[in-house]
């Protein structure tokens, strides 16, 4: 197996890697900057666009825009002009509440969660899950979450599996056509690895890959939830990752600097990874179809 580095960008909260198949290219946000990157694996080169930060994720949309969950508001982001149109916003405001982690849904919506910390013991966090449908309309669809990440449809049951990364847990729901949900119920806690799970992205074989922040490695779910695979990484906190390359077959890895809350200062800390030679194929990056 082989792990390097690509190219030298330097995030304090390098998050959501989604491989671009047209142009080659992996996509990722700075959230803490709100610096949209984009990163080319063959020379290294970069690319950076700007949204309102903090940010918490981006999916590609059939029209070439992008998707965009900024702080409250989630909107569609033209990369050519920079022109942001705001479809949604979340009903709870916090200084310490915020969007984070989204994916595109198979019927075309968007669906984020939101992370509230520093709350006090037994304070239930605001937010939730909040969906974008097609038509463009928005709202709360599930609630509870503490800290939301690495929502993803798996390919094997099509169910939607969600971390939330305050209790160390991912559950997953039922999901149909229309985007509704219902049957939550626990996938995996990641207690005994020693880390909360944080994005998450699944192969072709319905195996689910998470990174554990606080371990320093990626791991792999088999769909009876055994533990098929870890990697330990050359990095303090490896945020989150998905599959890219011509064949889909490399694990690119974005990680912190300093998220406000987790710090490295170890030589490849906010780095990207590459890892090759997992053996696993992944899947095309989903995408959104809004109208709007």
């Amino acid at each position: 197996m082989d792990i390097e580095r690509i190219g030298m960008l330097d995030t304090a909260l390098g998050e959501c890697p989604l491989w671009h198949p047209a142009e080659q290219r992996l996509w990722l946000l700075d959230c803490r900057a709100g610096a949209l990157h984009t990163l080319d694996p063959a020379d290294g080169a970069t690319t950076t666009r700007h949204v309102p930060a903090p940010a918490g994720s981006f999916a590609f949309n059939a029209d070439g825009r992008l998707v965009v969950a900024l702080k409250e508001e989630v909107g569609l982001l033209d990369p050519a002009t920079g022109e942001l149109t705001v479809l949604g916003r979340i009903g709870d405001s916090h200084p310490n509440l915020r969007l984070n982690d989204g994916t595109a849904l198979p019927d075309g919506s968007f669906l984020v969660g939101t992370m509230h910390t520093q709350r006090a013991e037994g304070e239930a966090p605001l937010g939730g899950l909040y969906r974008l449908a097609p038509d463009g309309a928005f709202g709360c669809v599930d609630t509870g979450y503490g800290v939301t990440n690495g929502p993803r449809v798996s390919p094997l049951d099509g169910r939607l599996y969600v971390c939330d990364s305050s209790v160390r847990r991912i559950d997953s729901y039922a999901l149909a056509p229309d985007g509704s949900l219902a049957e939550r119920r626990p996938f995996v806690h990641t207690d005994d690895l020693g880390s909360a799970p944080d994005g998450c992205v699944f192969d072709t074989e319905g195996g689910l890959w998470t990174a554990l922040v606080h371990a320093g490695a990626l791991v792999r779910f088999a769909p009876d939830t055994r533990v098929t695979h870890r990697i330990e990484l050359p990095l303090t906190h490896p945020a989150a990752l998905c599959f890219g390359g011509p064949e889909l077959d490399e694990i690119y890895v974005t990680s912190i600097r300093d998220s406000g809350r987790l710090r490295g200062d170890g030589p490849l800390d906010g780095a990207v990874l590459r890892v090759r030679g997992v053996g696993m194929r992944g899947l095309p990056s989903p995408t959104c179809r809004i109208a709007g």
